[in-house]
């Protein structure tokens, strides 16, 4: 009888349940459709997850919308608690910290910052406080409190658009990080785009983004040589390391005398760059094993290398325009920036750099440096030469020429 009881009053609970989903289905028809279509299309609708599950029962009516509350990651860890531990270790889940330690951040039009038309549209997939969600939820009605559903696009929430390649496109493009670009060109992009056409047939080989980088659904989502491509331990190589000093102390993490400063502490919050051997070796070998599944393991090793060996080359052209640049203001040539924290121009500061030789190396780094290692990683040649090396190789000549006309302006 006992057992009865309980098995009538769960499912009294669960016609309660859908009562309430039925309506917010039959109001959100109406005044969202899209929205509701694609819930019932997700697995969520088919093992039913509701509304309230996610955004709460206090919203009622048209005129309390905004006691819905709206997800965020902790939302998602009542029943993802795998892929939320996974995701909050990686690189992604510092997309917002990393965004916000920018040190002219807050110079930008608010419109695109907090109005995530900016840097703010793709860095909000990172985790929050909850004195931030709670300042979203005032200031843009909860516009960027969540981060699963950046890839897992809501409301169907779909695995499945989330292991194709174009679910990393939104972000990952462009400017700085132009990795679609690389990717849907280079060999592997094209044979899944023909794989995706019913050309080749499933079973062919044709790595996705995930692939590489998702290995066995990880969530993680990290590189060895992270998004700036700057590590510790320094390279044995005395010329590489020379060069990568410069460019630590041009992102502020070194002074002048080669000692860390507090924006290391940034870097290592925002996990933009491996710190210690050990970290390296272990996303290193993570890359080598994903290769490893179409090619032989010391090819994988070798073209890994490769990409290596032009971060090294592309370091050496970076450091000598920053060393330029330094020596202008040394010689007070330029004035350094109040705000700049040692004699070397700050390389985050982006598109707020005072003068335009300042803006050329900005260019040089973010983009071009960028385009070199990234286009020899995503196995695309022309990336890595034409959009890359080249156009370091032409910003170094420029800023030469600029410097010795400022120079002799200045005499």
């Amino acid at each position: 009888m006992r057992h009865f009881i309980t098995i009538l009053l769960f499912s009294i609970g669960l016609q309660l349940v859908y009562a309430q989903s039925e309506t917010c289905v039959t109001c959100h028809s109406k005044t969202s459709p899209g929205v509701v279509n694609d819930w019932k299309l997700s697995k969520h609708s088919d093992n039913g997850i509701t509304c309230d599950v996610c955004h709460g029962t206090e919203h009622k009516t048209a005129t309390d919308f905004r006691l819905a509350k709206l997800p965020t990651p902790a939302t998602c860890n009542q029943c993802h608690e795998d892929q939320v531990t996974q995701f909050s270790k990686g690189k992604h889940a510092a997309a917002w910290a990393a965004q916000n330690a920018m040190p002219t951040i807050h110079w930008q039009p608010m419109s695109l910052i907090d109005g995530m038309k900016g840097c703010g549209a793709c860095h909000k997939i990172g985790l929050k406080s909850d004195e931030e969600i709670k300042q979203l939820n005032e200031t843009h009605g909860g516009h960027g409190n969540a981060s699963c559903d950046a890839c897992h696009t809501r409301h169907t929430f779909s695995v499945e658009e989330a292991r194709q390649p174009q679910a990393c496109q939104t972000c990952h493009m462009g400017f700085d990080h132009p990795q679609w670009e690389m990717y849907s060109s280079s060999k592997h992009g094209v044979r899944n785009n023909l794989q995706q056409l019913g050309i080749l047939p499933e079973s062919a080989s044709a790595p996705t983004c995930q692939d590489c980088h998702m290995q066995n659904g990880n969530h993680e989502v990290r590189t060895a040589w992270g998004f700036l491509g700057v590590r510790l331990p320094l390279p044995q190589d005395s010329q590489w390391s020379a060069d990568q000093v410069t460019i630590l102390q041009a992102l502020g993490v070194l002074d002048p005398t080669g000692t860390p400063t507090g924006r290391l502490e940034v870097v290592k919050a925002a996990d933009v760059a491996r710190l210690t051997q050990e970290d390296f070796d272990r996303e290193r070998n993570k890359m080598i094993e994903a290769c490893s599944q179409c090619h032989a393991r010391t090819w994988a090793t070798s073209e890994l290398g490769k990409g290596d060996d032009m971060i090294r080359e592309a370091d050496h052209l970076m450091a000598e325009a920053i060393r330029i640049i330094a020596g202008l203001y040394n010689d007070n040539i330029i004035p350094k920036p109040s705000n700049y924290a040692n004699n070397f121009p700050d390389l985050l500061t982006f598109h707020d750099a005072p003068s335009v030789i300042e803006q050329k190396l900005f260019v040089m780094f973010l983009e071009h440096r960028m385009r070199t290692f990234q286009g020899t990683f995503h196995a695309n040649p022309d990336y890595a030469l034409w959009y890359g090396w080249s156009e370091m190789s032409r910003d170094l000549q420029e800023i030469k020429e600029l410097a010795v006309d400022m120079r002799r302006n200045h005499k």
